[in-house]
């Protein structure tokens, strides 16, 4: 036993030998309400194209742009009134020449109407309506398919499912999500001396950190923790504890036992029921960490980390949570929005007079602003983060440094 743990790894080998286990990944099927924080298992198509269908922009009035040609202040042009149609309405009627339709946003845009008229721009007079400015063709109105074509990639294979992302795919209507099957990790703490958390203690006794910190770090990286267990420092024990996970476990992580001494069993019960592969790591702390395979029907990889607190979740951070992000599909995860400085990628104009949140995307350095109406899904498919903007600002020009927040990944 001493040989083989005087021959340690460097934390490089150590990754190494660990990366290569490989877990299988099934997929399961999850309803929309309960996949926050789930990995796509699979890449998604719009099912339908978004907008699905010609849609208004501004509350106004839907018209023949060439109906508003030469409106002023001075020579308004009056149009008669044929509908009114808000958002969920279907309009009835089609707009012919010198009528318009009353509009809200989101409305569906009557058929032959070109442009919308912001309603700031036009007075009631009776059954007609004044229009004081005149519109291009396609002003104010977002046509069918402009965010989003239908058939076209939505998001990929391996998107982790954050706020952003689901309602992206709610805006498809997906009702059921293909996502992996997340990676269960069975919590031994081994230790004559530990109590549960909440029961009295004894002198010589100490609480049991390692199963409550190294739960929350397997949560942390989109793992489930199962049978969180303390074993006493006994052969017969430790093994029978083991054996109760391997049906309902992908990786087992114990805690404590891993030294040299005459109390650390772990490695001689790895040697029994599988093959040990790192005994030792040039960690400080952590050097007595453990990697194992338990052999089976299905080997089960066994990590044995410090009995330590700070040695366990220093080991864990370093080596054992980024092998846990990659096999559940998670990038790094933060516990909320922070902050980058980046240089934006170009002149922006700010809608002024509103705080305005710029959607944004990280590429080659830079914050590239993602330029889609308000309705716009696709943009929250594609953006990494936000800046806000102050509602005094009018023009962002090119190479301005800008704090970006990150969404959550």
């Amino acid at each position: 036993m001493g040989d083989e743990f005087l021959n340690l790894k460097e934390p490089y080998e150590a990754k190494n030998i660990l990366n290569s286990l490989k877990l299988k990944k099934t997929v399961e099927m999850v309803d929309i309400r309960n996949c926050l924080g789930r990995v796509l298992a699979d890449d998604i198509y719009s099912s339908i194209a978004l907008p699905p269908f010609d849609r208004v922009a501004m509350d106004g009035y839907a018209v023949l742009a060439k109906d508003t040609f030469g409106a002023s202040e001075d020579n308004p042009k009056a149009l008669k009134l044929i509908e009114v149609i808000g958002a969920g309405d279907k309009p009835q009627k089609n707009i012919v020449d010198g009528t318009c339709t009353e509009v809200g946003t989101g409305a569906p845009a009557p058929q032959k109407a070109d442009a919308v008229v912001m309603v700031e721009y036009t007075e009631k007079s009776g059954d007609d309506i004044l229009i004081y400015q005149g519109v291009a063709p396609g002003e104010n109105i977002t046509k069918k398919g402009t965010d989003i074509e239908e058939n076209n990639l939505l998001l990929k294979k391996d998107t982790v499912l954050t706020p952003d992302k689901i309602g992206v795919l709610s805006a498809i209507g997906m009702a059921t999500i293909p996502v992996y099957v997340q990676t269960k990790v069975g919590i031994i703490s081994t230790g004559n001396e530990l109590v549960t958390v909440g029961e009295d203690i004894d002198y010589g006794k100490v609480y049991d950190v390692n199963s409550q910190s190294i739960t929350s770090a397997v949560l942390s990286c989109g793992c489930i923790p199962i049978s969180i267990q303390i074993v006493s420092d006994n052969f017969e024990a430790l093994k029978n504890a083991i054996n109760s996970l391997i049906d309902d476990a992908d990786i087992i992580i114990t805690s404590g036992g891993t030294s040299a001494g005459a109390g650390d069993i772990l490695r001689p019960v790895i040697e029994d029921m599988g093959k040990v592969l790192v005994h030792g790591i040039s960690f400080k702390p952590g050097k007595p960490t453990l990697i194992g395979i338990i052999e089976g029907d299905e080997n089960k990889i066994l990590i044995g980390l410090p009995g330590y607190p700070v040695s366990a979740l220093m080991v864990f951070e370093s080596l054992i949570a980024p092998f846990l992000r990659r096999t559940s599909g998670w990038k790094a995860v933060v516990s909320g929005p922070i902050s980058v400085p980046l240089k934006i990628s170009r002149r922006f104009h700010s809608s002024r007079g509103r705080t305005h949140q710029l959607l944004v995307k990280v590429q080659d350095g830079l914050a590239v602003p993602i330029q889609k109406d308000s309705g716009a899904i696709a943009a929250l498919a594609h953006a990494d983060g936000y800046l806000e903007i102050p509602k005094s600002t009018e023009i962002i020009e090119e190479g301005t440094i800008v704090e970006v927040k990150l969404f959550q990944r």
